[in-house]
């Protein structure tokens, strides 16, 4: 859940932003292209080998939609979430991206029901993707999430016209005229790309901290080395 100003935006309520497919009125019979999720290593992340969770069946019934997309031909993890009153991203993938941030037009706090506290977001970027022969280009704000690299949210559902189709997990939209359908991952997938994501982020922490250790030691042998100087 995300609270933003004084309204409560919460991933659990998706009644009130899907469309049922039993109200669909009949319309013009126009193609349906499938995008499946993209192959590949979430940002160049090593697959984890002999480590499948095990998938008794391949229910969607309790998840919320996952996927994969191509940046700059990165794998990336995408979540579409009508709970969510905005596009983002993670400063994660900016910063790993190198992507350029501009100046949030109407910058607002966002509080994370959680230890985190309040946040400032302040930044967009534009971010561009493809999930098989679907591209496009969303701006996003740019906020410290670890669950995603992209979340797109209620604008992105509105400015699509998507349709949620709550048994398969299926989302159907419109791009520049032409009708998609975004098929999610499998449990067994999504688990796999968290669990990635989750060594990635953690492996860099542990080079981070040696990074500094060693950089500590080389300022103080430079220093130890520059008072023997002074004294000679």
């Amino acid at each position: 859940m995300i609270l933003r100003g004084q309204d409560i935006y919460s991933s659990v309520d998706e009644s009130s932003s899907t469309t049922s497919s039993d109200n669909e009125t009949s319309e013009e019979d126009h193609p349906i292209e499938s995008a499946y999720p993209c192959d590949g290593q979430l940002l160049m992340i090593r697959r984890l080998l002999g480590s499948q969770p095990h998938e008794s069946h391949l229910s969607q019934r309790e998840n919320i939609f996952h996927t994969r997309c191509k940046i700059f031909d990165n794998a990336c993890s995408l979540i579409v979430d009508s709970g969510s009153c905005c596009n983002c991203c993670s400063t994660r993938l900016v910063e790993k991206l190198d992507l350029t941030p501009i100046p949030h037009p109407k910058p607002y706090q966002l509080h994370w029901l959680n230890e985190d506290g309040d946040i400032i977001v302040d930044k967009q970027v534009k971010v561009k993707f493809s999930i098989g022969n679907y591209e496009d280009q969303v701006v996003c704000d740019i906020v410290p999430m670890e669950a995603c690299h992209i979340l797109l949210g209620r604008p992105w559902q509105f400015d699509k016209k998507a349709m949620h189709n709550g048994l398969t997990n299926e989302i159907t939209f419109t791009h520049k005229e032409k009708k998609f359908v975004l098929h999610p991952l499998s449990l067994s997938q999504v688990i796999e790309d968290q669990v990635q994501m989750k060594m990635k982020r953690e492996g860099e922490k542990k080079s981070l901290i040696k990074k500094n250790k060693e950089e500590k030691k080389h300022r103080s042998s430079k220093k130890k080395k520059k008072e023997r100087n002074i004294f000679q």
